[in-house]
């Protein structure tokens, strides 16, 4: 499996917090009543699933220098990211931290189709500057990550 496929079963996993099959069984006999509002807002198909866009974010071309301009384009990159997520455009979204490949950060797009996908990260300064450059893919994945920005907004106590 590489490493995108990986990554992507990993976010799957952890938005879904299995435990063991045994309780995972008993669990389901205390479930809460299908809530089919929820599953409309958050575009669920019958499995609790939805078609989103993976893009990976890797270091591009052109390192913008230390400076107020580095300060300026990082924190159009943060807006860009609230800007989506708000619009509910943005599933997910974060850094890869230490990596030493060129991996970035990813965004989980709530789009259909890898054009639409392109449409909305080349608004984005980052890639505007040439200091990072998108990689994309298809993802099936829960539709309960649309839930993810709303609830981060209720536990961060200041945004980036």
């Amino acid at each position: 499996m590489n490493f995108i496929a990986t990554a992507a079963c990993a976010i799957a996993l952890a938005i879904a917090a299995p435990g063991t099959i045994a309780q995972d069984a008993a669990a389901r006999s205390d479930m809460p009543a299908f809530d089919a509002d929820l599953a409309k807002e958050t575009g669920a198909d019958d499995n609790g699933m939805r078609r989103y866009v993976l893009v990976i974010l890797k270091t591009g071309p052109s390192r913008v220098p230390d400076g107020d301009a580095r300060k300026a384009m990082f924190a159009g990159h943060m807006a860009n990211i609230r800007r989506l997520s708000r619009e509910r455009k943005l599933a997910l979204a974060g850094p890869f931290m230490g990596d030493t490949s060129g991996w970035r950060g990813l965004f989980v797009l709530a789009v259909d189709d890898i054009e639409q996908a392109k449409a909305l990260v080349a608004t984005d300064p980052v890639i505007i500057n040439g200091e990072m450059v998108a990689e994309y893919h298809h993802w099936y994945g829960p539709a309960a990550a649309m839930l993810v920005g709303t609830l981060h907004e209720k536990i961060a106590r200041q945004s980036p």
